[in-house]
């Protein structure tokens, strides 16, 4: 066997060899780099005779081509099993179930979506959202709403008072978000028209109560508020929100420090089964508080009482979340299980308007 035919048996075997294109590529620098033993034939040329180079040149030119395709060849193979491999390995079974979408993931906490419905049904009749702080002076949570010194709300068992500063007043976290009625009025000029949404703290706990909860209020000052606009902006509302045709509203006199009058408001309902029903039957719920905003408080917030009047209304956006949507428990709503949100929470996309339906 001639010296050429051993080397291009020896290449042959060597890329035939090769089981990844790393170690062909090391064959092919080995045979044809430019100090590949292929290439150094070819510089044998220069120093060979013309009668012998007219024998060797196509001899090892032949060699150099037949050693590029065999390269050429296996590389081919060897992408071609390299692509098996994957495809097997990152094999798909379209016979199992598609996973949700991300944003089909995670669900709306029932307390930000009756939020979110609250506000689309007020905004829809033209109010605005209010915000103020959590911790709160007594004055603001108190005093300007008309409170007298010693009301009961005052003491320790309903409020979470701070410890006393230096100069001896004492921080609170408001029990209502009827702070934020002064400061709006404090702030703003009449006509007012704001609902206000957040959490409200007071010392109870049990089946219907929780220290920490959600409350909204409403309030409307101008110069010719009454009750007859109060009503009907509360029975809208109650139709809005239960998705029903008609209600039934009973308001009963009642007492609160900073409205004159006041009144409790009641719904009707069913209690027959082991579903409250909104908007049926024979049965009453009482479900918020309201009236006009007493004079001492309109005084307060630096507005002339006869000039302007307006009337507020609050309910607890965790019990009317309760009653839409069949909750037992309002301790479950800050159980943080991701169980009980996975079955009574909503979908993040499905916003709810009052043109699209509020629940979808």
């Amino acid at each position: 066997m001639s010296e050429l035919e051993s080397l291009e048996s020896e290449i042959m075997a060597a890329i035939a060899a090769s089981e990844t294109e790393a170690q062909l590529e090391d064959v092919r620098v080995s045979a044809l780099g430019k100090k590949g033993s292929v290439s150094e034939k070819l510089k044998t040329l220069g120093k060979m005779t013309p009668e012998e180079r007219q024998v060797m040149g196509p001899a090892i030119n032949g060699l150099k081509a037949r050693v590029g395709e065999a390269l050429a060849a296996r590389k081919e193979e060897l992408g071609a099993k390299a692509l098996e491999a994957r495809l097997l390995a990152e094999r798909v079974d379209v016979t199992l179930p598609l996973r949700n979408a991300p944003a089909e993931e995670g669900r709306i906490h029932p307390v930000s979506q009756v939020i979110d419905e609250l506000t689309a049904i007020f905004a829809d009749m033209g109010f605005s959202i209010a915000e103020g702080p959590d911790i709160e002076t007594d004055y603001f949570n108190f005093t300007a709403l008309n409170f007298p010194e010693g009301h009961p709300a005052r003491e320790m068992h309903d409020t979470f008072f701070f410890d006393p500063k230096e100069d001896g007043e004492r921080m609170l976290l408001r029990t209502h978000t009827s702070p934020v009625q002064i400061r709006t009025m404090i702030d703003g000029e009449p006509p007012i028209r704001v609902i206000i949404p957040g959490r409200t703290y007071r010392c109870d706990s049990d089946q219907t109560h929780t220290p920490m909860f959600h409350q909204v209020e409403g309030l409307v000052i101008d110069k010719e508020s009454h009750i007859g606009h109060l009503k009907w902006i509360l029975e809208e509302f109650c139709k809005a929100f239960f998705e029903v045709d008609d209600v039934k509203m009973r308001f009963r006199p009642s007492f609160f420090p900073f409205t004159e009058p006041s009144m409790e408001v009641d719904i009707g309902c069913d209690r027959s089964g082991d579903e409250i029903r909104i908007g049926e039957g024979n049965d009453w719920l009482e479900i918020l508080g309201c009236g006009m905003v007493h004079p001492n408080v309109i005084r307060n917030c630096g507005l002339d009482p006869d000039v302007y009047q307006g009337f507020a209304w609050g309910l607890g956006i965790d019990r009317i979340a309760m009653l839409k949507y069949g909750m037992p428990d309002l301790r479950a709503f800050f159980d943080a299980d991701v169980r009980w949100i996975d079955h009574y929470g909503f979908r993040p996309l499905d916003l709810p308007t009052l043109f699209g339906g509020l629940t979808r």
